[in-house]
């Protein structure tokens, strides 16, 4: 089974920057990392959990609206790791980030239900 290690998450002051790592291991026999799309989603306090970004196996992108400007996804096939630069940071981005990936069938899509593998979160605070 696919399993996601995200990390890269700490406590930064507004305007601040972080990169967030995600790797990738596990892939069932017929599929590969470099057949997949990864998204990372988070999840803020009492809050419902929210796609962040996403980028396919062919190197398209999709941010969230919030995001727009401030977060870049890349990823690393021969490392099978998905990044997300986050820079000039708000107390809004607080969260915990998730990275998912999309493995069986993947098109280019934020929801979250179309994923078919889930990874720990890693902790993102960002302080005013």
């Amino acid at each position: 089974e696919v399993q996601l290690q995200a990390s890269g998450g700490g406590l930064v002051q507004a305007g601040g920057s972080l990169r967030l790592s995600c790797v990738a291991s596990g892939f069932p026999s017929g599929f590969h990392f470099g057949g997949s799309n990864i998204g990372w989603f988070r999840q803020a306090p009492g809050k419902e959990r929210e796609a962040v970004s996403v980028i396919t196996y062919t190197d398209r992108t999709k941010y969230v609206d919030s995001v727009k400007g401030r977060f870049t996804i890349s990823r690393d096939n021969a490392e099978n790791t998905v990044y997300l630069q986050m820079n000039n940071l708000r107390p809004e981005d607080t969260g915990v980030y998730y990275c998912a990936a999309h493995v069986l069938t993947p098109y280019l899509t934020l929801d979250g239900s179309a994923y078919d593998y889930w990874g720990s979160g890693t902790q993102v605070t960002v302080s005013s």
